[in-house]
């Protein structure tokens, strides 16, 4: 997948999920407050979309037309992408639905231990929420998107091979205006950052409990571990294009 239409889905997914949880916040506030947000995740999502596809037509040669290269197969998900998706529903309903409700009790506490072990940046996220008592199922939520997104890359490295061949062939006629080895790179670097920032935690100390109780803490919280773990398989499944098929 080309650097503008992983841009572009991950935009458009956390305008999504951000919308989404505002609007769950703002329910009983009446029509216009709706619409309000209803306009304003729009706005932003036509914004990095206007930003990701100003990318993607830079990549391309300028002798063929927008709409021409514009295929159905691009705005559809594959598998992973589905997958994502579903996991994505997932997390949401937990955070609006079920860890506010359940924010303690053995199971809760048995999946918050489990990844705080195999996720340092969970024990992060529980130092930064320890001043914003009571939680609200903010831990239950962080954890449980942790475990989605342990899922999901397991899912996804098991049919890396499979991935990388498609993306071969894509390339033979979409080259990367990158470069397929400079497109790796830049996926395996963000890749990184991203493991640092969240998975090692590293974000959370810069972050203040009232940002942490807010809306901006609920999308980082309940998306961010399954938007890195979409992001680690993209910049694996580049990295073995680049090798040989066998």
């Amino acid at each position: 997948m080309g650097v503008g239409r992983l841009l572009a889905k991950a935009w458009i997914a956390l305008c999504l999920f951000a919308g989404a949880h505002a609007l769950h916040q703002k329910m009983g506030a009446g029509t216009e407050a709706l619409f309000a947000i209803a306009v304003a995740v729009l706005l932003f999502a036509a914004m990095g979309l206007l930003f990701a596809t100003g990318y993607g037509v830079s990549a391309r040669d300028g002798t063929t037309p927008l709409l021409a290269r514009l295929k159905p197969q691009h705005a559809l998900p594959d598998f992973n992408g589905i997958v994502f998706v579903v996991f994505a529903l997932l997390s949401y309903l937990n955070q609006v639905l079920f860890a506010p409700t359940h924010p303690f009790g053995p199971a809760i506490s048995a999946v918050s231990r489990a990844i705080g072990f195999a996720v340092p940046g969970q024990n992060g996220l529980l130092a930064a929420l320890s001043p914003c008592a009571p939680d609200g199922g903010r831990v239950f939520a962080g954890a449980f998107a942790w475990c989605l997104a342990i899922v999901y890359v397991a899912s996804a490295v098991s049919r890396i091979r499979l991935s990388a061949s498609l993306v071969r062939l894509e390339r033979a006629t979409r080259p990367e205006m990158l470069g397929a080895t400079t497109h790796a790179a830049v996926l395996g670097f963000a890749a990184i950052a991203g493991i640092q920032l969240f998975f090692f935690g590293s974000l959370w100390p810069w972050i203040a409990c009232g940002t942490l109780a807010g809306l901006p803490g609920t999308v980082l919280i309940g998306l961010m571990p399954l938007m890195l773990a979409y992001l680690i398989v993209a910049a694996l499944t580049a990295a073995f294009a680049l090798s040989p098929e066998k």
